[in-house]
């Protein structure tokens, strides 16, 4: 029984304390703070890389690699100037060798990777790289890295809850994770994609991009086909009216950088 107290009592204590805000105005549940989420992310990016090393699995692709530095560097260099308290992050990307694997990703404080896939199965333009690389920056700037790890910790309590009040039943403790997944992780998924959306379309036409880029490159991943689709979308949701919504933006997004001047690069690390 003092074990059930003392979770809630715990669960209670992040509701209370968990309040933060999102560059758009949304409420967060944070009980994880950025800087903590920033300090696990840069050892987990650490092993990433260490573990691709091991596989000869980081691009030599020299060409390729001045090309992910000029464009992300730009991007973040619109981010930076938007979001001053990025200003210090450790910037840098490792380009993975994988052709079969369209995805991209970037932890809080700044760690990117980018796949080759994307630019062999996509044949992105300069533009529509800009876009993806805006939208993942935006995760971090977001503090979504710290959202979803809040999130995995209110579900570890939520376990730990219901295994002592079920004598430690396990299909309890099973159905208590999906019931934990659906209330916290898949509503607030949507909603910090769509946050991604909008604050990346603005990063990458701040940059000195074509925001239109943003419909054409999720019409390609849309056509890659539904036998394999790419992990890009498999971890990030997109709904039926993505396009429709990103369309709608563009006039909006355009009257940002009417010229489309670009911004100079931000340099950033590349890893080896």
């Amino acid at each position: 029984m003092r074990r059930i107290q003392f979770v809630v009592c715990a669960l209670l204590l992040c509701l209370v304390v968990g309040c933060s805000t999102s560059p758009t105005g949304r409420s967060q549940f944070l009980i994880v703070s950025p800087e903590s989420a920033i300090q696990q992310s840069r050892g987990a990016y650490r092993q990433a890389v260490e573990a691709l090393r091991e596989e000869d699995e980081i691009s030599q692709d020299r060409l390729l690699e001045s090309r992910v530095r000029r464009i992300t560097g730009r991007v973040v260099t619109a981010a930076v100037t938007n979001f001053p308290k990025s200003a210090n992050w450790d910037w840098s990307v490792v380009i993975v060798d994988d052709a079969d694997t369209v995805n991209a990703w970037c932890m809080a404080g700044g760690k990117m990777a980018v796949y080759t896939g994307l630019f062999e199965q996509l044949e992105l333009t300069d533009a529509e790289f800009a876009q993806i690389m805006g939208h993942e920056i935006s995760h971090a700037l977001a503090d979504h890295t710290a959202e979803r790890m809040s999130r995995a910790m209110a579900i570890q309590l939520g376990l730990v809850a219901v295994s002592a009040a079920t004598d430690g039943s396990r299909a309890a403790g099973q159905n208590a994770e999906l019931l934990a997944q659906v209330a916290l992780e898949l509503p607030n998924s949507r909603v910090a994609e769509r946050e991604a959306d909008t604050l990346g379309m603005r990063l990458a036409t701040l940059a000195g991009y074509d925001p239109e880029a943003a419909v054409t490159l999720w019409q390609k991943m849309s056509g890659l086909g539904d036998d394999r689709p790419p992990e890009f979308l498999s971890t990030h949701p997109a709904p039926n009216d993505r396009q429709a919504r990103l369309n709608q933006m563009i006039p909006t997004m355009r009257d940002l950088n009417p010229t489309g001047k670009k911004l100079p690069a931000t340099a950033i690390t590349i890893v080896d």
